[in-house]
């Protein structure tokens, strides 16, 4: 069984210092600080939530969505260290300690995701399967770095993110602590692994295999419950970070589809209503004038009803937790499935798969294939160069050069080695990127836009 003592360690990954809890300033809140202030975070206020490219300045971008979802992550894990700290050995830790981790790894949760969503996680995935210079790339791999391209996920690149490629100079990248990047790891194991963690902990997975030493040590140090080879039950904070994005994606973006018409409004109440089942909170919303500041006042009160369902299912199945055998995220244990399986299937169809936004992902997918076949053969030269003196052409010279630390790269023997390595350093450029700044290199790119 994990012990919250050990689950919420302070320690800071790749740091020799030791860590410890200050109540003058969480070194939860630092990580909260840390994550705010990076360049990665503030990309997200161009990179899709539902709507790509979107014309209205009110549909949420994956930096508001990220934002909503760590304020939910903090009053849920507020909410359960209340009573944490009333019943269990915390090492000392309050109720706002976890409230802060958990609002940490929710601020990060999409901070690795490609341009356009998970379009572009699956553009990378089928060109590295489908395409002949992703075969090409493929046979020069192990099994185990192909599977990080063949199954490639944004989650595993937003921990590469927050460990190497923010602030790349020290170990451990941002040196976040344990605590919080264990929240963050909602699929605590590598892209292939003989046995997966149980449940939809085994879903995806969380780190690429050059971040695999780091996360053993994010593991350890906050003693996870290990099922195999590179593979972990999850930390209990990881579930009520998942309950975050999943309250705050089914719920906000369902609103969202109403103001843009995809969803009618009455619609919407009356499914927010059966979540509420408040008599008085009915009588309220009556008196409402406007069917925007409607939908406004119910989207408030479900996500505070859901919180406190979730906080109190994350409660009852607290020996599970630490056990690590809850299979479920904690929202599928909540009372009130029958809306919230309305609410997800009205998505599904008439949102998420709205044609305009179907458009513009599939425009997208052949965007971030097309990237990745212009840069990798450039990359791939470049390197055979610095190894066998051979010369690279002119093109690839020149696009190159748009890609950061290209000299650094060449003069890394590893680097141009190992196709696995530029590889990844292609697609941190690439993931990198804005929606519109994608679409506008591309756009350049190609010749269609100079």
């Amino acid at each position: 069984m994990m012990q919250w003592k050990t689950l919420l360690s302070p320690h800071r990954v790749g740091s020799s210092r030791p860590g410890e809890i200050s109540q003058a300033r969480s070194p939860f809140q630092r990580d909260f600080d840390r994550i705010v202030f990076s360049g990665s975070f503030r990309r997200l206020q161009d990179k899709t939530q539902v709507y790509p490219l979107s014309k209205t300045d009110y549909v949420r971008t994956r930096l508001t969505h990220s934002i909503e979802t760590s304020s939910i992550g903090r009053s849920l894990g507020s909410a359960v260290g209340d009573v944490l700290c009333k019943e269990c050995d915390l090492g000392g830790a309050q109720p706002s300690d976890i409230g802060a981790a958990v609002a940490a790894a929710a601020l990060a949760h999409d901070i690795g995701n490609p341009p356009l969503g998970h379009a572009g996680e699956e553009a990378i995935r089928h060109w590295f399967t489908h395409s002949e210079v992703g075969q090409a790339m493929r046979t020069a791999m192990s099994d185990n770095q192909a599977a990080d391209f063949e199954l490639y996920e944004g989650n595993a690149q937003g921990f590469r993110v927050l460990s190497r490629l923010e602030m790349p100079d020290q170990t451990g990248g941002m040196q976040l602590t344990c605590a919080t990047l264990a929240a963050f790891a909602k699929y605590p194991c590598a892209s292939r692994v003989t046995e997966k963690p149980h449940g939809v902990a085994g879903k995806k997975f969380n780190f690429f295999r050059s971040e695999a030493e780091l996360f053993h040590e994010v593991a350890e140090t906050t003693g996870m419950i290990s099922v195999g080879v590179d593979a972990w039950q999850r930390h209990p904070l990881a579930y009520l970070v998942e309950a975050a994005d999943d309250i705050a994606y089914r719920i906000v973006d369902f609103e969202d589809g109403s103001r843009l018409g995809l969803v009618a409004y009455l619609e919407l109440e009356r499914l927010f209503l059966e979540i509420i089942d408040s008599e008085r909170s009915a009588e309220y919303v009556a008196s409402i004038q406007s069917p925007l500041r409607k939908a406004e006042f119910l989207r408030a009160q479900v996500i505070g009803k859901l919180v406190g369902k979730c906080t109190q299912v994350f409660l009852d199945h607290h020996d599970e937790l630490l056990n690590g055998t809850l299979e479920k995220p904690l929202l599928a244990y909540v009372d009130c499935q029958a809306p919230l399986s309305l609410i997800e299937e009205r998505s599904l169809n008439d949102i998420y798969q709205h044609r305009e936004v179907a458009e513009i992902v599939g425009a997208g997918f052949e965007m971030v294939s097309g990237m990745l076949d212009i840069f990798v053969p450039c990359v791939n030269e470049m390197a055979s160069e610095k190894v066998t003196g051979k010369r690279a052409s002119f093109r690839s010279k020149r696009l190159s050069a748009l890609l950061p630390d290209m000299q650094w790269n060449l003069a890394d023997e590893a680097w141009c080695t190992s196709g696995y390595l530029r590889l990844l350093k292609v697609l941190d450029y690439i993931s990198g990127m804005t929606d519109s700044y994608a679409v506008g290199l591309y756009q350049k790119l190609k010749g269609i836009s100079l």
